[in-house]
Parts: structure tokens; C-alpha cells; sequence
């Protein structure tokens, strides 16, 4: 039913419509649109928050209210997308809602600095738990992006053999090979010759950027895997890249 919302010439249209119908009383059209932009609503709160988000996180629930509000609020004709408008309610909501549990989190450390000692150590056993459960959460959700990850690859016939084989051995071939990749997953004519025809689209490149051909093919199969990383919900992968780029 909602292919149609993704389709270039009328997406604006037909999501317009669609929030038109729910704010006119549509509750059943409502829960479908939620569930279909789930995996929006979670880049974007993934976005603020700096880590991957899951609709097991409490960031989540505040981002799906937030873009139920946005369907509520929402007005064509002040010339503004519902994914704009959304975006930045989800966003505001979010920010604000991080904002509230930093206050209790310094709320606790003046608690913890008027109580007795006994307390206090209570207190910082709590975080070292805490910690320590954080570590393991995001140690589970890195795993689960390698996995995710090594399937994408597959996908171009590529394994982490192949990386490690084919990565650039000089810190300036890296990086522009990173730039390649990032401009070619700006450019929606060059990604689509990617991700639906599985395969480096070299001449087109060659034309747009200031490196020869055979530097293009060499670096094929690396170029293909930072495209992959940075087209998709890979927050970790991402800052490797932005640590290559910053060495």
C-alpha cells in the first residue's frame, strides 16, 4: 500500500494526502504510516543520540511520539516536507528528553555527595554496573552490525578477506578513495547504479572526480565497502572511517 509514498514524483503528493486522511479521523492509515517510516524515525533518533537505536530504546518511543505529533501538526501548505517537519520534531523531542535525564543524572550526584559514605558507595557500584552494562549492550550491537555488514558484502560477492587484501596501503589513497565513496553515495544516479545493479559505476566516476581509471579499479572492491557502510545505519563502521579520515 505505501510503495506509492516512495516513489520520486509523488511521494510529496501522496504523503501529503495520507496525513490529509489521518488528521481527517483515519486511525488505521495512521498506525500503518508509524510502522512504515520505524526505520526513519530511528535513523533520526540514532543521529541525535550518536549510537544505533532499536525500538527497544527508550529514544525510540520518544521519537515515534514525537513523529505522531508531527502528523498532527503537520501543514502543507507552509511549504515544508512532513519528513523536514518530522525530522526536526524528532529531533527537538529527543534533545529535550536527553536533556531531562542529564538533569537527573546531576540530581543523583548531589544526592550521592549529601549522603554517608555507605551510600555513596552504594551509589558508585550502581554506575560501575551501569557501565559495565552499556559496554556489553554496545559490544552486542557492534556484533550485530559486523553481521549485518558481512551480509551487505555478500551481496557484491565481497568477504572481509577481500577488504583486508584490497584496502589502499597509504593513508592519502584511503582517504581518497573515502571521498570517492561518500560522493558517490550523494549522487542518486551513481547509488542506484550500485546498490540495484551491484556494480561500481567507474566510468560515470571517472567523468566526475580527478583520479585516472585504473586508480578507480584498483581500489573497486574498497570504494564498494565504505559506499556500503556510509549508505546504511553502520554508526560504529562510521566512526572508523572518520578515524581514518581524521589520521
Amino acid at each position: 500500500m505505501f510503495s506509492m509514498l516512495f516513489t520520486p514524483l509523488k511521494r510529496k503528493r501522496s504523503l501529503e494526502n495520507t496525513v490529509m486522511e489521518i488528521q481527517g479521523g483515519n486511525q488505521e492509515l495512521r498506525e500503518e504510516l508509524l510502522v512504515s517510516f520505524k526505520p526513519f524515525i530511528a535513523k533520526t533518533v540514532s543521529s541525535v543520540c550518536r549510537r544505533y537505536i532499536t525500538e527497544s530504546d527508550d529514544e525510540f518511543s520518544i521519537g515515534l511520539i514525537a513523529f505522531n505529533e508531527a502528523i498532527d501538526k503537520f501543514i502543507p501548505e507552509k511549504g515544508s516536507s512532513l519528513l523536514a517537519f518530522a525530522e526536526t520534531i524528532v529531533k527537538r523531542r529527543v534533545i529535550d528528553y536527553l536533556r531531562s535525564q542529564a538533569r537527573k543524572q546531576d540530581l543523583l550526584l548531589e544526592y550521592k555527595n549529601d549522603e554517608d559514605q555507605e551510600q555513596s558507595e552504594s551509589y558508585l557500584e550502581t554506575e560501575k554496573s551501569m557501565q559495565q552494562f552499556h559496554m556489553v549492550r554496545d559490544a552486542e550491537k557492534r556484533k550485530e552490525e559486523i553481521l549485518l555488514y558481512q551480509k551487505k558484502l555478500l551481496e557484491f560477492d565481497l568477504v572481509f578477506s577481500d577488504l583486508a587484501e584490497n584496502s589502499p596501503k597509504h593513508a592519502d589513497a584511503r582517504q581518497n578513495a573515502i571521498s570517492i565513496a561518500k560522493m558517490l553515495v550523494g549522487d542518486e544516479e551513481l547509488k542506484e547504479i550500485l546498490f540495484d545493479k551491484k556494480r561500481l559505476p567507474v566510468k560515470q566516476l571517472e567523468q566526475r572526480v580527478k583520479v585516472s581509471r585504473k586508480t578507480i579499479e584498483r581500489n573497486r572492491k574498497y570504494i564498494i565497502a565504505i559506499s556500503i557502510i556510509l549508505d546504511g545505519e553502520f554508526f560504529y563502521l562510521k566512526d572508523y572511517i572518520k578515524g581514518v579520515l581524521e589520521n
